[in-house]
């Protein structure tokens, strides 16, 4: 985990498609489409260690993408447990994500011994201390990072490449271009696995541009 923000807001991937968790389930591409059009980030809820008696937090972005269950969300430093729960994050001392579910459909694949989820009930996502699917991590960067006042270039371009995560070039496209030139690279990527991370590059730079001044 990179950081958490000042204000509790971190992010990263609840689920990873075509990975064998710790049960033997494998979540296949789609999965969550229709739980996600039909709950929104705001019916699922965000707990801690799967315990319905303590909820920390709120999810304000969900979407699959190429990846996975990409998860933008926000600890709320108002409840007790949440403080307990941010400072830990803050300090690496928990940085898994799990998702809770209800299996709607599914099938056994007997030659590799796994279940494959083809579409799922999603009801909450919690950040505990051991995931099922070891990959499942809070891969958090930081919010705001200029206290709302508008950066030189320089530091910009600094900001997308030392904690965003971005190349020179991608951050140059950013800089030309904006959301844009980031999105066409994006789309533009020789390999899904290229594409996977600059999905998820993609929203954390639009989140940011969504919420500061302009660039």
């Amino acid at each position: 985990m990179k950081s958490v923000a000042d204000d509790g807001a971190f992010e990263g991937y609840a689920s990873i498609f075509g990975r064998q968790d710790l049960g033997r389930d494998v979540v296949m591409p789609g999965a969550f489409r229709d739980t996600l059009a039909t709950r929104g980030p705001s019916g699922v809820r965000m707990l801690f260690q799967h315990n319905p008696s303590e909820p920390i937090g709120i999810w304000e972005t969900l979407a699959e993408d190429a990846k996975g269950l990409f998860a933008r969300g926000r600890i709320m430093p108002t409840v007790a447990r949440a403080r307990e729960v941010l400072s830990l994050m803050r300090a690496g001392a928990i940085d898994g994500l799990s998702i809770g579910f209800r299996t709607v459909k599914a099938h056994r694949d007997r030659s590799r011994g796994v279940r494959r989820i083809e579409k799922v009930d999603l009801w909450e996502i919690s950040i505990v201390t051991f995931p099922l699917l070891p990959e499942a991590r809070i891969a958090s960067i930081k919010a705001r990072p200029f206290a709302d006042r508008r950066p030189s270039e320089r530091e910009f371009e600094r900001w997308l490449t030392q904690d965003a995560g971005l190349t020179r070039t991608e951050a140059r496209a950013v800089l030309r271009s904006g959301f844009k030139g980031l999105a066409a690279l994006r789309d533009a990527a020789a390999t899904p696995i290229e594409a996977a991370r600059l999905a998820s590059r993609c929203a954390a730079v639009a989140a940011y541009l969504r919420s500061s001044p302009a660039i």
